[in-house]
């Protein structure tokens, strides 16, 4: 029962066709076939993408759909646990509330929200004994939020369902996962892949084969991005070799581009025609010169394929790699982005933002800025080889975006954003007066000053995500971070007060880290959950691969590697033993269940030691160890070039004449007119004029921006005297709140 397409828009014998296998994400399309269908365009290549993913979910998450999988689960009926039995019982209401549900979903169906959150509507099985977990976190939610977390418990009971009686390797945004995880050998993998099709197979192949009859492309490119859509591509290059063997069928993404660097093993190629590695632009565009016959195969760009019966790696192109003004838009046409599925999982506010609302996806610059990071692929092209994209031409394309979409929501999904692009693109904005909500990953640098984040605010930024990793500063040394924690926790602070969500990536098990340090860098956390300039978090234990500098030198790090940690196959995620010894398992739950409270504030009272089952040493951090690194006093020394800007509206000048004792002067007050509030500045009269005059220079769409020096040299040449007396004195700082940035 395949979900209703249409492929009006596609040209009959396209040259190529993009696909995402299941699954990835649920509300958002994974972008990696709109950036590759975005360049084909600039070249005039016919595409069509598709997200079989979403396409598989709505076929399954159906009243057909269901009435399928229900006439499954009863050929199982003596073999199901109560949980199962009582679905199997309830699922008349399941078939009858599945359609409503996904609408609601997807945006189409709001009001059926106060339906969802009364009791009775939705059929309820195992999941849903968490709401009593979670009763907290209802009383801050509204009914949209709580219905959209009801109907999501209620597709992850049928996700359970799937998973016991139907589908083992079934799961919402990942499929077959373990399958792809730390796959030395290609030999499990393959086994699984001669198998007879499971239900998922079934679903998948018969929205890919009419897709192939209609399409008859001469390409299909599959991209994989994580292990959860592996066995899938595989599945689909499996079919299209053996029903299209005309068609070639190319692997490409993050996944081929970590994990398959070394790849030899020759059955992969029973699936697959090519593999290409890093950027996909000009190995695309030279296979398909390949297939037309006008490239031969030893001239072909990062490509792995067998020639004679043997795995070859062909580099041969003397083609450059495009340039990031060079790739065009990405391009979502031919996606169903009215029908993807908002959910929310968990309650976790930056995690939230993975899985609820349609995200465009963007790119500031190719690569990170920074690059040194032990534990990151610094050596692979996608981290090492840094380029920003000019703000003017991000902004045209956000512009283009939106006209294509409807969507004025951008994720940028940089590995970490540089804070000088990210200040030029928030002043493009503005200056555009784009409409805009956006959200990306950064560094906690010491250039995000509280007026960085002030502009980036007033820009349409509303939340960041970085690295805390090891909440340690010898460790944050040892992963030559360059940041230490109360820096941090000043930059945190500076994107809090502005109104920008905060989420830190958290990291424990990096190389000698010992458990003492681990429960510091938990009392690190605590403090600034405490001081309220963390708002979300997320622990994950450190894993070693192949790329890094750690992987890459070990010994310098006193780790040991364990043998059989490569094969003909997957090769990035590598087993090391720690001569310290600590058990970093038996941390993980104490870590996140304590994240958990934080991150709703409450058991910061709670010793740290009473959150984990097994004995943890006490802290050794100072109870006010992040309180004081926020009190410290920075230098606040303003460069003369720095950029000052005005984004307020024009203040009211009013001049009164007063008189006392026979003596006559002037004052001025200025009014400063913002959103939520008034501000009245008292100066003196040629003060106040000067105010009026630099205000009309500085504004955010002048034709030159002026630097701190000329502002300075614009304060003296009107005959004024004690600059920087007059600009940081307490009332005029105040305008930093209204508008006044010095960046």
């Amino acid at each position: 029962m395949p979900y209703f397409y249409d492929l009006n828009a596609a040209l009959l014998s396209t040259t190529a066709f993009l696909i995402t296998p299941p699954f990835t994400q649920l509300n958002t399309p994974y972008p990696a076939t709109a950036y590759l269908k975005g360049f084909l365009n600039t070249k005039n290549i016919s595409t069509y993408q598709a997200d079989l993913g979403i396409e598989v979910i709505l076929a399954l998450y159906s009243q057909a759909g269901l009435a399928d999988l229900f006439n499954r689960v009863k050929l199982k009926q003596s073999e199901l646990s109560e949980n199962a039995r009582r679905m199997l019982a309830l699922q008349t209401h399941y078939i009858y509330t599945i359609d409503g549900v996904i609408s609601f979903l997807q945006g189409k169906n709001p009001t059926l929200a106060h339906l969802i959150c009364q009791d009775g509507y939705l059929p309820r099985a195992e999941r849903f004994k968490q709401l009593a977990d979670l009763s907290w976190a209802f009383g801050s939610m509204g009914t949209q939020d709580k219905a959209k977390h009801l109907a999501t418990l209620y597709l992850e009971d049928l996700a359970d369902l799937i998973t016991e009686c139907v589908d083992e390797h079934f799961g919402l945004s990942r499929y077959a996962e373990r399958l792809g995880r730390s796959a030395y050998s290609f030999d499990e993998l393959y086994i699984h892949l001669q198998q007879d099709y499971t239900y998922i197979d079934q679903l998948l192949i018969e929205l890919l084969s009419a897709k192939m009859l209609a399409l008859q492309p001469k390409m299909v490119a599959i991209s994989v991005p994580f292990p959860g859509n592996l066995y899938t591509a595989f599945r689909c290059g499996q079919w299209i070799k053996q029903q299209h063997p005309t068609c070639k069928v190319v692997m490409g993404g993050g996944f081929a581009n970590t994990e398959l660097r070394s790849l030899s093993d020759e059955r992969v190629f029973e699936f697959f025609d090519f593999i290409t590695l890093d950027d996909g632009e000009t190995p695309i565009e030279n296979l398909l010169e390949h297939i037309e016959g006008k490239r031969p195969v030893e001239l072909l760009k990062r490509c792995f394929t067998l020639i004679d019966g043997k795995v070859e790696y062909i580099n041969g192109s003397l083609n450059r790699d495009y340039k990031q003004s060079e790739v065009g838009t990405p391009d979502y046409s031919d996606l169903l982005l009215d029908q993807y599925i908002s959910a929310i999982e968990v309650v976790n506010p930056m995690h939230r933002m993975w899985s609820d609302g349609r995200w465009n996806k963007l790119t500031m610059a190719h690569g990170c800025y920074w690059g040194k990071c032990t534990f990151c692929d610094i050596s692979l092209d996608y981290i090492k080889l840094y380029e920003p994209v000019a703000a003017q031409m991000l902004c045209d394309r956000m512009e283009e975006m939106i006209q294509q979409t409807g969507q004025h929501g951008f994720h940028f999904v940089d590995e970490a954003a540089p804070p000088a692009l990210m200040r030029a693109l928030a002043l493009e904005i503005i200056r555009r007066k784009l409409t805009v909500t956006w959200w990306t990953n950064i560094r906690f640098e010491k250039n995000f000053t509280r007026d960085l984040c002030q502009l980036l605010k007033a820009s349409g930024c509303i939340a960041v995500s970085g690295g805390l990793e090891v909440a340690s500063d010898r460790l944050l040394e040892l992963i030559q971070k360059g940041v230490t924690v109360a820096q941090v926790a000043r930059v945190t602070r500076n994107f809090t007060e502005a109104g920008i969500m905060v989420h830190a990536y958290l990291m424990y098990g990096f190389p000698t880290q010992t458990a003492q340090e681990t429960i510091d860098s938990l009392e690190m956390v605590r403090q600034m959950f405490e001081a309220g300039i963390l708002q979300s978090g997320f622990w994950h234990q450190f894993a070693l691969t192949a790329h890094s500098p750690v992987g890459m030198n070990p010994t310098q790090f006193k780790i040991n590697i364990e043998p059989g940690c490569s094969g003909t196959f997957a090769n990035n995620d590598i087993l090391f033993t720690d001569p310290v010894g600590v058990d970093h398992d038996a941390f993980s739950f104490g870590l996140k269940k304590s994240l958990l409270n934080y991150m709703h504030g409450i058991g910061f009272d709670f010793p740290l030691q009473d959150w984990f089952e097994v004995k943890v040493p006490r802290t050794k951090i100072p109870k006010e160890y992040i309180v004081n690194a926020l009190n410290e006093d920075e230098i606040h020394s303003v460069k003369p070039s720095a950029k000052v800007v005005w984004l307020g509206n024009k203040p009211d000048l009013e001049i009164s004449t007063k008189t006392k004792r026979g003596e006559t002067w002037e004052s001025a007050i200025l009014t400063f007119y913002a959103i939520k509030d008034t501000l009245s500045i008292k100066v003196e009269v040629p003060q106040g004029k000067w105010v009026m005059g630099i205000l009309d220079k500085i504004r955010v769409d002048a034709s030159e921006t002026l630097t701190f020096q000329q502002v300075k040299d614009d304060y003296e040449a009107a005959g004024l005297e004690d600059f920087e007396l007059f600009w940081y004195n307490k009332p005029f700082n105040k305008l930093a709140n209204y508008g006044l940035l010095t960046l």
